[in-house]
């Protein structure tokens, strides 16, 4: 049975479903050797914000193949040195949507009404209404940088209340940001001409200190920026530095470049900024969602299923593996099948996206095809997020093609591999009920379904070559369990697809292609 280790504390709903696939250890607090010394005994990892995921963490976890964080963010996971690796690292992009965005609208108005200093004050018994002079946030320009799932319900609330909205996000058209109310924008320019700015990007090379000295110095000096992203996007010293000398009238801040926050000239600023111990998720409602969300990918990979919200498998959204689920493993299969085929090295692969499936993404079925491909060579080694690395370690080029004229199908796979030995092609689709058809083999056309067990064969289309190579088969006591003959012309050139019951026995190949007509045979075993 898989073993499981989470290592930071999640709501017991995760805990449940992972205990449905798997023994599960929750180890809290762990220091990172101690981590190391234990990784290797399990199939899984499952965190939060607390551990941080390093390489030799990963490289130790000589069994791992999911790490799973029950948030948005991953950059406490060494991605690279997992996708290395050959382990899966999922996060749970939409779980905290709600409560994310939530948080950084309550940071803005309590940052606008001094929320945080009233209420302390009047617990003190105090009454100094007059030292919270608060400003409306109706008709005021809010700059949402970042137009994410967050990013879009703040667009949606902040609307709502009023606001101008403008937007930088240079991964969003201009219809979206029209859709959301907001006017897509230059950086420099939001930052200008916004009262408010909220922050919804991930930490990158590109995003650390973002806003910096030299930012800050271009905001409103009523402007008032919010935080609630991911911690080393703004400079927190070059901030407090803005809030001391008033280039800025404030900041809220829910993310820190180190955490736990430490010590930091933000601790000393009065009502002009706020600061929360990274509470963006930290809703009841949302903890058991990002809970659920990454148990449920952690089980399905371990019962060597997809995942849905891979960040190192590139193009697999959950949008696009709903709609691609069933042609992936149509990829799969036809990638086993021209591997096999072409037999020796594979230099060269064409992908072809023919009918209704070449207006979809190719690069998940790309992947996909590669990992089938390299099953031969690489066994369980291979899989979703190493398939491409493999493929390029071993001097594959890639060719992606489409055809939307072939209308033999709504949607149709097309692979030829180019090798040492040769050139192969295979071409396949799915009927309306998902199951898989081969419907041409290196040009001839066919349809059949796969089989666990295949043998295929290259030969002159003659009265009793059929009986032949069953009689052959016969005594070896080899069992046909269907059987399909391709040809474009009579008495021209055919092909010949068998399913078997059992492997073809050592030797048997050589006898099949001693038979009068048989110019060549391949076995599969799919």
């Amino acid at each position: 049975m898989s073993k499981v280790l989470v290592s930071d504390s999640i709501d017991q709903a995760g805990i449940d479903i992972l205990s449905q696939v798997a023994t599960v250890d929750v180890k809290l607090g762990l220091k990172p050797e101690q981590l190391v010394e234990i990784i290797g005994d399990y199939d899984a990892l499952m965190i939060r914000s607390g551990t941080r995921v390093t390489k030799e963490i990963i490289e130790a976890g000589t069994s791992l193949k999911i790490i799973g964080r029950a948030g948005v963010g991953v950059d406490n996971v060494d991605v690279e040195t997992a996708t290395r690796q050959g382990v899966v690292v999922v996060n749970s992009p939409e779980g905290n949507t709600i409560a994310a965005a939530e948080h950084a609208l309550a940071m803005m108005l309590s940052l606008s009404r001094h929320i945080p200093d009233a209420n302390a004050s009047l617990k003190k018994n105090e009454w100094k209404r007059n030292e919270f002079m608060g400003v409306e946030v109706y008709k005021k320009t809010l700059g949402i940088v970042g137009l994410g799932k967050i990013g879009s319900h703040v667009a949606n609330v902040a609307k709502a209340m009023g606001m101008k909205l403008l937007a930088f996000d240079p991964f969003i058209s201009t219809e979206r940001a029209d859709q959301l109310g907001c006017q897509l924008v230059e950086m420099d320019w939001l930052i200008q001409q916004s009262d408010y700015i909220t922050l919804h990007i991930p930490k990158t090379k590109e995003t650390t200190h973002l806003i910096n000295t030299e930012m800050l110095a271009k905001m409103k000096p009523n402007a008032r920026i919010i935080n609630c992203a991911r911690g080393g996007i703004i400079d927190e010293e070059a901030l407090a530095q803005a809030l001391k000398d008033g280039v800025i009238a404030g900041a809220a801040l829910d993310v820190f470049e180190s955490e736990p926050l430490g010590e930091s000239s933000l601790r000393s600023l009065g009502k002009e900024v706020i600061l929360t111990p990274h509470l963006g998720a930290s809703t009841s409602e949302a903890q058991v969602n990002v809970a659920i969300d990454v148990a449920e990918q952690i089980r399905d990979v371990l019962l060597g299923l997809p995942a849905r919200s891979a960040v190192n498998i590139p193009g697999l959204g959950p949008d696009v593996l709903q709609e691609l689920k069933p042609y992936m493993q149509l990829a799969e299969t036809l990638g086993k099948l021209v591997g096999q085929l072409a037999g020796g090295r594979v230099e060269v692969l064409n992908v072809r996206l023919q009918g209704e499936l070449a207006t979809n993404k190719s690069q998940p079925l790309v992947i996909a095809t590669l990992k089938g491909l390299l099953y031969q060579a690489l066994r369980e080694r291979v899989n979703y997020v190493n398939a491409n690395i493999e493929a390029k370690q071993r001097g594959i080029r890639i060719i992606e093609t489409r055809d939307a004229s072939v209308k033999d199908y709504a949607g149709s796979l097309h692979l030829e591999a180019t090798g040492n030995l040769g050139t192969h092609a295979v071409t396949g689709a799915l009927l309306g009920d998902g199951e898989i058809r081969l419907t041409n083999l290196d040009g001839f056309p066919i349809n059949v379904p796969p089989s666990n067990h295949m043998l295929f064969t290259l030969h002159r289309d003659m009265p009793g070559i059929i009986g032949k190579l069953g009689s052959l088969l016969g005594s070896f006591n080899v069992n046909i369990a269907s059987m399909q003959v391709g040809r474009k012309i009579v008495r021209g050139d055919a092909v010949m697809a068998l399913s078997l019951d059992d492997p073809l026995p050592d030797g048997i190949l050589s006898e099949i292609t001693k038979v009068s007509g048989i110019r060549d045979a391949y076995t599969v075993n799919l």
